[in-house]
């Protein structure tokens, strides 16, 4: 997987109104030599966006990380994350560590993102609808 990550941008695809989203956004960095690491707020109209949308993903239940040409959606994101992350500062060692294994990933992230729905819902957030489903727009 690294080698999708090669000398160019990157993009990551999330929720900017989740304090927890964005803070974890924030504070992930790549390794120089993998390419440059853009931030995309969901809650804005992108080209990117409508991909993720075109392929049925619904952003409200995972992040996406674009490279390669490619979609890394949810626990994928989180885990391809992980293996183009620096290892300076803790944060990014304990990321790595966490996150590593595309298993270890599968099983971690359903309830991180429950966690995330749980805060919005808390915040009053209203649901990105990226899929227009009618009736869904709060956690």
């Amino acid at each position: 997987m690294r080698d999708d990550f090669s000398d160019q941008e990157i993009l990551l695809v999330y929720d900017k109104q989740c304090p927890a989203c964005d803070k974890y956004c924030q504070r992930v960095d790549i390794e120089q030599s993998t390419g440059v690491l853009r931030l995309i707020d969901a809650r804005q109209s992108s080209d990117v966006l409508t991909e993720i949308t075109a392929q049925g993903l619904n952003i409200d239940q995972g992040m996406v990380v674009k490279a390669g040409g490619k979609l890394y959606y949810g626990a994928d994101a989180i885990h391809a994350l992980a293996l183009i992350s620096s290892r300076s500062g803790i944060f990014n060692r304990l990321n790595y560590w966490a996150f590593r294994s595309a298993r270890v990933s599968r099983l971690f992230y359903p309830g991180l993102k429950s966690c995330r729905n749980l805060l919005l819902r808390i915040l009053g957030v209203t649901k990105i609808n990226n899929l227009g489903v009618s009736g869904k727009e709060k956690f």
